[in-house]
């Protein structure tokens, strides 16, 4: 399988991550885990990973010589889907366990048992821009 194909799958599925935590986590219920996501750490990994979705598939799909093939838009691009990858290793601390006589047990929701869903997600995020940066810097996209 070539880079090129691999980065576009992996493109796919980051935007399948960002749309999938955006309604996960902001439902009135807040999602499972034992703390609630802030709103504002929400909206930043949403509104972040719509703005790298369009400017990535931009700077993908048009020619070198173009507005949106620009190296710029790649590098705004992956900027963004850094601030993506952080917020959503952020949002992984609702897992984190509590000590305590005080301490709350985590809740449950319909989509998964425990963290898995969540911990796929974000790490597979955090692998999928370290692979866009290795693929910009090796001109491989």
């Amino acid at each position: 399988m070539s880079t090129e194909v691999i980065i576009y799958v992996l493109t796919a599925l980051a935007g399948l991550v960002v749309v999938l935590t955006r309604l996960r986590l902001g439902r009135e219920d807040g999602g499972a885990g034992r703390y609630r996501v802030s709103s504002p750490l929400l909206n930043v990994h949403t509104v972040a990973g719509v703005l790298a979705m369009v400017a990535w598939v931009l700077f993908l799909v048009f020619p070198d010589d173009s507005g949106p093939g620009d190296p710029v838009v790649g590098i705004v691009a992956l900027a963004l889907w850094w601030i993506v990858a952080v917020t959503g290793l952020l949002v992984l601390l609702r897992w984190l366990p509590t000590r305590g006589r005080h301490a709350v047990e985590a809740s449950e929701d319909s989509w998964s048992d425990g963290p898995g869903l969540s911990v796929l997600a974000h790490v597979g995020m955090l692998v999928g821009v370290l692979v866009f940066t290795w693929g910009y810097l090796t001109a491989a996209v």
